[in-house]
């Protein structure tokens, strides 16, 4: 985590504070339960609380004792016991280290994973508003880059609209698939601590039971919440690709916006570049190449190892915060984007009405002309117009052949801007909805 790509929300999660307090509250509950099954004093459980539940942990203190004990978990519980006491000898019962670890790892990404639903919410909403607010705007629609036929600004819109919807169910999935707690001890046979213990944790941090725990929460979960953060940010990197070359010069339909004193060039005074969204696609990179060692943790030795601990370590914070960041960018990229509907017509017509070469070439079929001569007809005409030679409209009135199927009135009639939008309606009620 750098902080010119993070969000204090999203940072706080993984700030070692959080963390260790989150690890005291996991200890605690389980105090609390181990007392109502009789394993240890209720005095004691209440004590645990009562000395340590609102404190500030000393962080560099708890780094201090890890330089000699070599492990994280035992100098937290060390430097608890300097609040609590006699009363340590109580915390961690029949517990072992990957019962806080992974139970807090669940914790932070069920509370990032919130963090980024939100911040999808937010992404629908800027869309939305654009896309009915240039629902009817003529713009090219490009396939291989190259003009295909009319579509709409807001139909682009809305494909991104309905892309983010799926992104967010999938975030909703994937929060529910982590969140699991385990406390079940050494090797998860439950030997030395009770089945309950782990059910009253899970209720207290919000987490469901891990139905059976390798002494390790299964990294398949984990894998699988990575792997649909790095979907998410292939979603945003489409959409800031798109927006990338509409804001080219030669194109010119949409651009960032360009804020008062930006300078978008230390050598040329005129530049104004695509950075937020040129960002964005690096952010992208990064998150999606999270994904794979969070796939590569799963194979682990047995009942457990700690393959995967340096490695969540890194991904869990820095994917989370980095796709954090990106979503909220994202969302004020499209807020400000800045449209320009004439330079959309201006480039629908660039091309000389060669856009309508389908509607000419169905036409001709149902005339009669079979679809190889109908194609090899629309395409001699739409040739020279790619050379300069000549308006499409006009040739295909002058061509003999044409002129046989298809009258001056119904060659006009193709070239109808509006028959390509009746749909429109039809397809924003399918992503938005009635309303």
């Amino acid at each position: 985590m750098i902080p010119r790509y993070s969000r204090p929300q999203m940072v706080q999660i993984w700030e070692p504070q959080t963390r260790f307090k989150i690890w005291f509250e996991i200890e605690a509950h389980a105090a609390d339960a181990m007392a109502e099954l009789g394993v240890i004093p209720k005095e004691s459980a209440k004590a645990i609380w009562e000395k340590a539940g609102n404190v500030t942990f000393d962080v560099a203190r708890i780094d201090e004792i890890e330089r000699v004990t070599k492990h994280d978990v035992i100098a937290f519980l060390t430097h608890l016991a300097e609040f609590i006491g006699e009363d340590l000898r109580f915390v961690h019962q029949g517990m072992t280290s990957s019962d806080v670890l992974d139970t807090t790892l669940a914790v932070q990404l069920a509370r990032a994973s919130d963090l980024l639903i939100a911040d999808v919410d937010a992404l629908l909403a800027a869309i939305k508003r654009r896309a009915f607010e240039h629902k009817m705007t003529p713009t090219i629609g490009r396939s291989h880059g190259i003009h295909a036929e009319p579509v709409t600004f807001g139909l682009k819109l809305a494909q991104a609209y309905a892309e983010f919807s799926r992104c967010r169910d999938r975030l909703v999935a994937a929060r529910k698939e982590i969140a699991t707690c385990a406390i079940s001890g050494a090797v998860g046979t439950f030997a030395n601590i009770d089945p309950r213990v782990e059910e009253h944790v899970a209720a207290k941090m919000g987490l469901t039971v891990e139905p059976v725990s390798t002494q390790v929460i299964p990294r398949d979960r984990h894998a699988a919440f990575f792997a649909t953060l790095g979907v998410v940010a292939s979603c945003v990197e489409r959409l800031a690709i798109e927006i990338r070359h509409l804001q080219r010069s030669e194109v010119y339909e949409a651009e960032e916006f360009f804020s008062e004193g930006q300078k978008g060039s230390s050598a040329m005074p005129h530049k104004r570049n695509p950075v937020l969204t040129e960002n964005l696609t690096g952010l992208a990179r990064l998150v999606r190449g999270m994904a794979l060692p969070a796939m590569e943790n799963v194979a682990l030795w047995h009942e457990r190892d700690i393959s995967h601990s340096s490695v969540e370590r890194m991904i869990g914070p820095d994917a989370t915060v980095t796709l954090d960041f990106a979503l909220a960018r994202l969302t004020g990229v499209i807020d400000k984007l800045v449209v320009y509907p004439k330079n959309m017509q201006k480039n629908l017509d660039m091309l000389g009405g060669l856009v309508n070469s389908q509607r000419v070439l169905l036409a001709l079929t149902q005339k009669g002309v079979s679809r190889e001569d109908a194609y090899r007809l629309v395409q001699r005409n739409a040739m020279p117009v790619w050379r300069g030679e000549g308006d499409f409209r006009t040739l295909l009135k002058a061509d003999p052949e044409v002129k046989k199927a298809l009258t001056d009135a119904e060659i006009d009639e193709k070239f109808d801007l509006g028959y390509h939008f009746k749909h429109v309606d039809t397809i924003f009620k399918r992503v938005f909805g009635e309303a």
